[in-house]
C-alpha cells in the first residue's frame, strides 16, 4: 500500500523552537517527509506576542505563507501589514526590501503554512541585527545533515578578496 500523500495538520507532532524572550514557534515539516525535495513546507504555530524567526530576507528562495488561524502583523521591508485567517503572504527572494517577519497578536496563537522553494546555496540577510547567513548543501529549512557549509557573520566584518592568500 502506498504512503498517503495527505497530511492531517491535527496529527502533526510539533517541535518547539525557542530563542530568547521574543522568539517561540512550534513546527512540523510537511513536504520533506512525503518526498518533496524542491518544495519546502512547514506548519507553524506562534504563541501570542511571539515571533518565529528574526526579520530576514532570502537571496535565493521565495516564500509564501498561508494564514490558517489567528491574527498578527507582517513586517515586510520598511512596512508593517495586518494579517489574519485566510490571508496569503508572498515574500519573493530579494534584499532588505523583501525582508519579512510574522508576529502573532497578543490574542495569539498565529497558525500558518510556510511554503518555500528549496534553492541552495542561499544567502540570508537580517536587517535588524546586521547579520548574514550562508547555507550550502541544503536550503534553509532543509536537511541540516546534508549541509556542506553553514555560516553566520556580521555583515560589517568584511575582508578583502585577496587578504590572507599566498
Amino acid at each position: 500500500m502506498a504512503k498517503s500523500p495527505i497530511v492531517k495538520l491535527k496529527d502533526l507532532a510539533l517541535t518547539p523552537q525557542v530563542a530568547g524572550a521574543g522568539f517561540e514557534a512550534h513546527l512540523a515539516s510537511i513536504a520533506a517527509p512525503l518526498g518533496a525535495r524542491r518544495l519546502g513546507a512547514r506548519y507553524v504555530e506562534v504563541p501570542a506576542g511571539r515571533k518565529a524567526w528574526p526579520l530576514h530576507c532570502h537571496h535565493a528562495n521565495d516564500e509564501l505563507f498561508v494564514i490558517l488561524s489567528g491574527a498578527g502583523r507582517l513586517r515586510f521591508g520598511a512596512e508593517t501589514f495586518a494579517v489574519a485567517e485566510g490571508d496569503v503572504v508572498v515574500c519573493p527572494a530579494g534584499g532588505p526590501e523583501t525582508a519579512h517577519q510574522l508576529i502573532a497578536d497578543d490574542a495569539g496563537p498565529l497558525r500558518y503554512l510556510a511554503v518555500s522553494t528549496m534553492n541552495e546555496p542561499d544567502v540570508m540577510e537580517y536587517p535588524d541585527s546586521g547579520k548574514v547567513t550562508v547555507f550550502a548543501g541544503a536550503a534553509p529549512g532543509g536537511n541540516k545533515a546534508a549541509r556542506r557549509f553553514e555560516g553566520t557573520f556580521r555583515s560589517d566584518s568584511r575582508v578583502g578578496y585577496w587578504e590572507g592568500e599566498t
